[in-house]
């Protein structure tokens, strides 16, 4: 068990630090989106800074994207996985094992890729459905000032 002198936070003050609630951090980590964090004795949960850094990241693509939270944890675990390749990367290695690090972290970025793709798509759509909407509504407005110009005036 860490001791408290270690950086490891319980799990109301990450909720507090990020601006979720503890059932979210319960949820997050129930989806795979967390890592399930180290315990105390008494089963508290203990998160760590990296933890901290993940449900900020978790929150701002929410907020950025409106991703499933399937997408956002692919999103982040790519991220992760490009950490690990870098992490990994040797400049003595062979040239094979760098092709295979780079078509890997080829192969993590396309899928984020497809996935920010998708969602500008389905945004594009809404867009054009808005402005649809938008023309329809001004046509009508038109149609209303017509009307009323033609509309003889009461008491007259």
């Amino acid at each position: 068990m860490p001791e408290r002198t270690d950086p490891y936070l319980q799990i109301g003050e990450v909720a507090e630090r990020t601006g979720v609630t503890q059932r979210t951090l319960r949820f997050y980590e129930e989806k795979g989106l967390l890592k399930p964090p180290s315990r105390m004795d008494g089963g508290f949960r203990l998160y760590s800074e990296a933890d901290v850094k993940r449900v900020t990241q978790i929150r701002r693509l929410q907020d950025l994207l409106g991703v499933a939270l399937a997408d956002i944890k692919e999103m982040v675990d790519a991220e992760e996985m490009l950490r690990e390749l870098r992490a990994q990367y040797d400049p003595e290695s062979g040239i094979s094992e760098k092709r295979r690090q780079l078509e890997k972290a080829i192969e993590v970025v396309e899928a984020q890729y497809k996935i920010v793709q998708q969602k500008m798509e389905h945004l594009h759509e809404m867009k054009s459905q808005l402005e649809e909407r938008l023309k329809t509504f001004e046509r009508w407005s038109g149609e209303l000032e017509r009307l009323e110009d033609k509309a003889p005036v009461a008491g007259a």
